[in-house]
């Protein structure tokens, strides 16, 4: 029998490689590894040779990603990414286009979300689209309070005042975390991870929910809910749910109302936009904003007119996530003293990627022999 094929994108990094190849091969599928984003090509063509097919591209060029997925008519069940390839109606229709060999049934992501995939595209091509939410939950939720306690305590400038032979003492002493209220917005698995790290630390924590179905952290939006284990269990990174945050009902009240305010929601067409000049100039005066989700859920202009602003109650924000991203990555933010930014990191540790990539090749490996119980698969 011929063994579905799987087209690895973008592979897990470094000694993880190695762990996502063989628990792709342990489930008999045949690999085409993208050796573009390998740091040491020629070392995974010695390893690997002879058990996985090789190609090189860059997967963010629409047309090149397609023709790999699609070379000499094969084409290839599956294809895995972690980074967010955007994959629109023109792929979707060509990896499944009539006379190939192997058209696309499934696109797994490893990590949470999957805002990159055109669903509604991928359901008229009967695709299933699959990802890892929880995955790296307690990572972003540790990444954010890094970012809430770099910007509280002004870490960044007195670094760089000591880089350059300055002795810069506090002009006004900050207050402590247990003095602020953090509203987060997105109850879900990361921002209960998020609420249950402030609250050990005396922080009030309060939050919002656009579905009070995602105040458990257990349901998502558009999300099947897995009703058995995940197949081949893999050790997850996420803990236990903390204790639930003090819910607020009004995104207006919990912008007014927090000193801090961090986004944890999925974007979505009702999400897009949803932090916009309106939502910041409601903040309390001096109030810091976090975003480890993604970027179009906040109006990067506004965002950068409003830390801009000496006057306006924003002080300062820190960005992981951002509306162009990757060799398109380009912001409003930059160059501003009062915005941390970062390339999209959060969720970047050693225990997350190792649990997204392997979760995601069970979840592969399921749909494809036809076994979608328990698998989280996200509609349109």
């Amino acid at each position: 029998m011929e063994r579905s094929r799987v087209l690895l994108v973008d592979a897990a990094p470094g000694a993880l490689l190695g762990r996502e190849l063989e628990r792709l091969l342990g489930h008999g599928l045949a690999v085409t590894l993208n050796l573009r984003r390998v740091a040491d090509g020629a070392g995974a063509r010695a390893d690997w040779g002879g058990r996985v097919d090789f190609t090189d591209f860059d997967p963010f060029d629409e047309a090149a990603l397609l023709a790999e997925t699609v070379r000499d008519g094969l084409g290839h069940h599956a294809v895995k990414s972690r980074a967010g390839v955007p994959l629109r109606a023109a792929f979707l229709a060509g990896a499944t286009r009539p006379g190939l060999a192997h058209p696309l049934r499934v696109i797994g992501r490893a990590g949470a979300g999957t805002d990159h995939v055109e669903l509604a595209a991928a359901a008229r091509h009967g695709v299933t689209v699959t990802h890892t939410p929880g995955s790296n939950a307690d990572a972003v939720a540790e990444f954010a309070l890094a970012q809430l306690l770099a910007l509280t305590r002004g870490l960044r400038s007195y670094d760089e005042a000591a880089h350059r032979g300055e002795w810069r003492a506090a002009t006004a002493p900050p207050e402590e975390l247990s003095e602020l209220t953090l509203g987060i917005v997105g109850p879900g698995r990361i921002g209960r991870a998020l609420a249950g790290r402030a609250s050990a630390l005396g922080m009030e924590v309060q939050a919002f929910s656009r579905r009070p179905a995602t105040t458990s952290g257990l349901s998502a939006p558009h999300l099947a809910p897995a009703s058995t284990p995940q197949p081949t269990p893999t050790p997850a990174s996420a803990s236990a749910p903390g204790p639930a945050p003090r819910p607020n009902r009004s995104l207006p009240d919990l912008l007014a109302t927090s000193d801090v305010v961090s986004l944890h929601l999925p974007l979505t067409p009702e999400t897009r936009g949803l932090i916009g000049r309106a939502e910041l100039a409601l903040m309390r005066p001096g109030a810091i904003l976090l975003n480890t989700a993604r970027g179009g859920i906040v109006d990067e202009q506004a965002l950068a007119d409003a830390l801009r602003d000496p006057a306006h109650p924003l002080a300062a924000a820190a960005v992981d996530t951002f509306e162009h991203e990757h060799a398109a990555f380009a912001s409003p933010l930059f160059g501003l003293p009062n915005a941390l930014l970062t390339p999209h990191v959060a969720g970047m540790t050693r225990t997350a990627m190792a649990t997204a990539a392997l979760r995601c090749a069970d979840h592969i490996a399921a749909l494809l022999a036809g076994r979608p119980e328990g698998i989280p698969v996200v509609t349109a």
